[in-house]
């Protein structure tokens, strides 16, 4: 879903770039864009997706730390460990700038 959506915006943006229709049909473009992105179900959907996301990542991570067990590098496991640190002590941010939200 994710990506589907950075195409459909990389597409519009390649088009609005490309185009010689001027700043009219720029702004029908921007009015279009925004009522979708203020739409109910759009954003409904989205959270949903996010939160399947999260619930998904959440079993994958037991999962593997289940079957990997102490096989991981030393390195790694610090790794887990800061983050989790980090993690529980509320700043609810990871290393790519997203929200955990």
């Amino acid at each position: 879903m994710r990506y589907k959506l950075t195409f459909v915006v990389g597409l519009a943006l390649g088009y609005v770039l490309g185009t010689r229709a001027g700043r009219e049909r720029y702004e029908q473009l921007k009015k279009s864009a925004r009522q979708v992105a203020q739409n109910p179900a759009v954003r409904n959907t989205a959270e949903t997706a996010a939160q399947q996301g999260r619930q998904f990542a959440g079993k994958a991570y037991h999962v593997v730390g289940e079957k990997v067990g102490d096989r991981v590098p030393e390195s790694v496991a610090q790794r887990v460990r800061s983050l989790r640190e980090r993690n529980a002590n509320g700043t609810g941010e990871d290393d790519w700038g997203t929200s955990n939200t």
